[in-house]
């Protein structure tokens, strides 16, 4: 477990006493010696007279204000008892804009957000997701509910009454989206008679609501049992006419619904921020603030929304024209080191070459936004994994790719048949040993072979599905991706395959020679 982090429930926490309330114990024990009457007292049943009185008065206002200032001691800020308790609470939303887990472990722009501030405040970070929006909320609203809510947000004024918001730090746009290929609907009045659907307790809801004063016949669904990837699905596959989402959270995901397209904007761009419970002292949301001021100052929140927002982070799907000029003008300056961890590691290298191209397009300098790099694109952990010092070398990089690959190989069941096994392991080099052994459950659960990849690719996509990936260990998984990710190297390696055959069959062929042109009218479809 990564230090300064722990997922679990949400426990009520426990505060101990620090040493300016054991300075009010100590005052409280002296109540005991304060006498309302002299000891040596007697009962008296005439006219009582004023000075009497008044003694009685003082010792009763002192024990008055004893009370008072033991209730004073008694009372904290927020964010002392969460520095005294050494953990920062935060819920968010198990999706692919705020937190979930890869194949790099956790992730997602709530999460390294979070991570942040709670390494900021000296405490470690403990993330709980909530099911639904309105139930994240709920929680937050609770006696001993969650600290802070980071799960991608937008100021409501609807409720602040019960919930404050931070300075905002993205400004998102709501969009209605439909399925491209049917009527795009241009205004509120084209949505009438649609089945249009937002998700229940978000601030999209509340605004569909107030447009039903001005337009009663503007009808929508709000839906608890889905996410927002939920809802673009719906729309991709055509069960629904639109729906309701952020720009952000359709940036995200807009290559996995490729049917999908923007209608028209529903209103203004709105703050995102994150909410904190209503409560009588600032010190949390001040420290919030001064924190978000500090990584907008120097760069550091323009760099996170950069690496979650600013690029396509999905597969780069590339023409096949461009996959035979690569051929051959990168391909041969690597394919000595290619051919030697293929035979180190008993791998096929045309395999590793694909997979090389999948990665990097054969660019050994290649450095993704998420701070990946080199031909075979590692991660920092897994090149000190597998021994590699420097990742953009490109002979320590295919060498450190295939050494990962066989490793995440041999962590799949040897029951697995060859070439399932194989996939499979690029399915997990992708997404995650975790995810893929969740897929497989899946499958097996649903009556189908765990052990096939043309079972188990069916299941991966759903572990995008908030119906299915609440069933499983590891949660939210962009599982179209390993899909896509092991069809594209299988293409590839089918292509290199059938034009370096004829090379392994003659040596009157120099082996820096490829028939590439010659491909370009004979490719696999799908390229």
């Amino acid at each position: 477990m990564e230090k300064g982090r722990r997922i679990g429930y949400l426990k009520p926490r426990q505060r101990a006493m620090p040493g300016v309330r054991e300075l009010c114990a100590d005052f409280a024990e002296s109540r005991s010696k304060v006498e309302l009457l002299p000891r040596h007292a007697f009962a008296y049943t005439g006219a009582m007279h004023h000075k009497p009185a008044r003694k009685l008065f003082l010792p009763a206002l002192a024990v008055a204000l004893c009370a008072g200032l033991l209730t004073a001691c008694e009372q904290t800020t927020q964010l002392e008892d969460i520095r005294e308790a050494g953990e920062l609470r935060v819920i968010t939303r198990n999706t692919p804009t705020t937190f979930y887990q890869d194949r790099n472990g956790d992730t997602g722009l709530e999460y390294e957000l979070s991570k942040r501030f709670a390494d900021s405040l000296g405490v470690e970070l403990e993330m709980q997701s909530a099911d639904t929006v309105e139930n994240l909320y709920q929680q937050l609203g609770s006696n001993e509910g969650p600290d802070v809510a980071a799960a991608g947000l937008t100021v409501n004024p609807q409720r602040e009454e019960q919930i404050r918001f931070a300075t905002p730090y993205l400004n998102v746009t709501p969009q209605v989206v439909y399925r491209r290929g049917s009527t795009k609907p241009r205004s509120i009045e084209d949505l009438y008679g649609l089945r249009l659907m937002v998700l229940k307790g978000s601030t999209l809801a509340d605004e569909l609501r107030a447009l039903q004063a001005d337009h009663p016949e503007l009808m929508f669904e709000e839906s608890d049992s889905f996410e927002v990837v939920d809802l673009l699905r719906l729309v991709n596959d055509d069960e629904i006419d639109a729906a309701v989402v952020y720009s952000n959270e359709l940036v995200v995901n807009q290559a996995f619904y490729p049917a999908v397209s923007v209608a028209f904007d529903l209103g203004e761009e709105q703050p995102m921020a994150w909410a904190l419970k209503q409560r009588p002292e600032s010190t949390l949301l001040d420290a919030i603030n001064a924190f978000f001021a500090e990584i907008k100052a120097d760069g550091t929140l323009d760099q996170l929304i950069e690496r979650f927002y600013g690029h396509s982070d999905v597969l780069d799907y590339v023409g096949a024209r461009a996959f035979a000029e690569h051929m051959q003008s990168r391909l041969p300056r690597y394919e000595t080191f290619l051919r030697q961890a293929g035979d180190q590691y008993g791998l096929d290298w045309r395999l590793l070459a694909a997979m090389a191209y999948q990665e990097s397009l054969w660019d050994e300098t290649a450095r993704s936004a998420t701070g990946v790099r080199g031909l075979m694109m590692l991660t920092l952990p897994t090149a000190k994994f597998v021994g590699v010092t420097n990742r953009v070398d490109p002979q320590q990089s295919i060498m450190g790719g295939a050494r990962y690959l066989v490793w995440v190989r041999d962590q799949i069941s040897a029951d697995i048949p060859e070439p399932d096994r194989t996939w499979f392991a690029l399915a997990a080099y992708n997404v995650g040993l975790g995810h893929l052994e969740d897929a497989r459950k899946l499958t097996e659960k649903n009556g189908r072979d765990p052990n096939r990849w043309i079972d188990v690719k069916d299941f991966l996509p759903l572990l995008q599905k908030k119906q299915w990936y609440t069933q499983t260990r590891y949660g939210y998984a962009r599982g179209s991706e390993p899909v896509h990710y092991v069809q594209n190297i299988r293409r590839y390696h089918d292509i290199l395959q059938w034009v370096t055959q004829p090379q392994s069959e003659s040596r009157q062929q120099s082996t820096e020679q490829y028939l590439a042109p010659g491909i370009l009218e004979q490719l696999p479809e799908g390229i």
